[in-house]
C-alpha cells in the first residue's frame, strides 16, 4: 500500500485478509482486494515498466475476494498460494465506465514471518510470481496492449502487516 502514496495515479490498493490457523504451520485466509492499474500487468521490470508508450487508453479497477493458503516451513519461512476472483471495471481516459470483465488472479508467494509484541503483531516480507489465467471481456484498446506482454509477472515484492486476535 506504500505505492498509494506515490502519485495521482496510485494503484489505490487495499487488501484485508482474515486468516484462520488450521494448525501451527497452516493458515487459510479469506482476502478482499481492490486496486486500479494503468498499464498491462505482465510488463517486466525494465524500460517499458510504467512507460507512457505502454499505457492503457484509460484504467482498470479490480475488486474481488479470494482464498489464500499459507504453510510455514522453518523458522518463519513460508510459502503461499492465492486465488482471487476480480470484477474488472474498464474506464476511458475521462473516467467513464466502458464495460466490465472478470479476472482470476493467482499468486505463488515465498516469504518470512517476523513476529513482535509477544507474537501479537507481525510483518511478512515476500516475493511472488503472479498470473491471470482467466481475463474476460477486455475492451479492444486494452487487449491490444495486454497481448504484447506475458500473462504473468515474476518478482513482485510484498509486505503484509498483521495482528493476531
Amino acid at each position: 500500500m506504500l505505492a498509494n502514496l506515490g502519485s495521482k495515479e496510485s494503484p489505490q490498493f487495499c487488501q484485508l485478509a482474515l486468516g484462520y490457523l488450521l494448525s501451527r504451520t497452516d493458515v487459510l485466509a479469506l482476502e478482499f482486494i481492490t486496486w486500479r492499474y494503468f498499464h498491462p500487468l505482465g510488463i517486466p521490470y525494465g524500460p517499458s515498466f510504467d512507460s507512457d508508450d505502454e499505457r492503457y487508453p484509460g484504467r482498470v479497477r479490480g475488486t474481488g475476494a479470494g482464498l489464500a493458503y499459507q504453510h510455514y516451513w522453518w523458522r518463519g519461512l513460508y510459502t503461499g498460494a492465492h486465488a482471487t476472483a476480480l470484477r474488472q471495471s474498464y474506464e476511458d481516459l475521462e473516467g467513464r465506465l466502458i464495460q466490465h470483465g472478470f479476472q482470476l488472479f493467482t499468486v505463488a508467494r515465498v516469504g518470512y514471518h517476523v513476529a513482535f509484541a509477544r507474537g501479537r503483531w507481525y510483518v511478512e516480507p515476500s516475493i511472488a510470481a503472479t498470473a491471470w489465467p482467466i481475463n474476460t471481456n477486455v475492451p479492444e484498446g486494452f487487449k491490444a496492449r495486454d497481448e504484447k506482454w506475458n500473462g504473468y509477472f515474476l518478482g513482485e515484492p510484498g509486505v503484509m502487516v498483521g495482528v493476531r486476535f
